[in-house]
């Protein structure tokens, strides 16, 4: 199963068993609720939320929208509506977690407790996946918004948490490219030495599912022209699902071009702890945050 668009994303969840259940934490926000309901209404999720019931209740007015009260949890504060969320994911009464009107790291801060969190041993990272008018598929960025500079291990680890979440989606070989300035390895630019490393572990069976490239430039990855232009081949070039960035700060800036210049659409979340987590930034859209529901529903199991 490949996804051209965020339609038919939609319409695969749509069609899954059961409605997935997301908690919303520090539920207090118009445009995350705007998503929420339009989410619930399209048969998404069924939603949880989590924080001042008095604020949720006056949001929920505003909006002309209503929960039973049973899905309203009062929370005294931020860290305590995070606690909840959490402790709700690990009784099984919820299938993932948004971020609300709360800060990321109180947020994080109990996902990743170490006694009652939602850790599981690998890191956790951040997955956008776009529909860029331009482009033929659905494109993945990771990690352009959790780990700062990761090392080889933690990019093969990053590099299974994107794999695995393809593999939910319906995937069954996502192909990969580990994005480098060139394409060839060269000791002065050490990324282009952990890419090598990453292709070896492919080929090795170490890193599985997956149809893995790199060193390999962004115009090779995009371009089946300019890869023939220069001698290259690879089954990637010109088809790839999934773009491992170097660092957050070339992911950050390749996802804001996407999205600022390419006039992409846009969905994201944490994956790599026991749920997805939605995790989009204080400045997204209402729609944003709809299609990242969208896609932790379509990888939950």
């Amino acid at each position: 199963m490949v996804y051209k668009n965020f339609d038919e994303l939609i319409e695969k969840v749509q069609n899954l068993e059961s409605v997935k259940r997301v908690a919303v934490v520090v539920a207090e926000d118009e445009h995350t609720l705007e998503a929420v309901f339009k989410a619930k209404e399209d048969k998404i999720v069924e939603p949880v939320l989590i924080g001042c019931k008095k604020k949720i209740m006056e949001v929920l007015g505003k909006l002309n929208e209503s929960l039973d009260k049973n899905c309203i949890i009062d929370a005294a504060d931020d860290s305590e509506a995070a606690r909840k969320a959490v402790e709700l994911v690990n009784r099984g009464k919820v299938d993932f977690i948004m971020k609300g009107k709360i800060q990321t790291a109180d947020l994080l801060k109990a996902v990743v407790d170490k006694e009652k969190g939602l850790q599981t041993g690998r890191i956790m990272s951040h997955i956008v996946i776009h529909e860029i008018p331009t482009y033929h598929k659905l494109l993945a960025v990771t990690d352009g918004g959790m780990m700062m500079y990761p090392n080889v291990q933690q990019k093969k680890e990053i590099i299974e948490n994107a794999v695995e979440t393809f593999v939910a989606m319906g995937y069954k070989k996502p192909k990969v490219a580990v994005l480098t300035a060139v394409e060839k390895v060269n000791p002065k630019m050490p990324e282009t030495i952990d890419a090598d490393k990453l292709k070896q572990m492919n080929i090795d069976g170490e890193i599985e599912n997956c149809i893995l490239e790199g060193p390999i430039s962004y115009d090779l990855t995009m371009s089946k022209e300019s890869a023939k232009i220069k001698g290259f081949e690879s089954e990637v070039t010109g088809d790839v699902d999934i773009l491992i960035v170097p660092n957050i700060t070339a992911g950050n800036i390749l996802g804001k071009a996407f999205i600022y210049t390419a006039n992409a659409k846009m969905a994201g979340f944490i994956v790599g702890a026991k749920v997805p987590i939605v995790l989009t930034s204080r400045g997204s859209t209402s729609e944003e945050k709809y299609l990242s529901l969208v896609l932790s529903a379509s990888t939950v199991k």
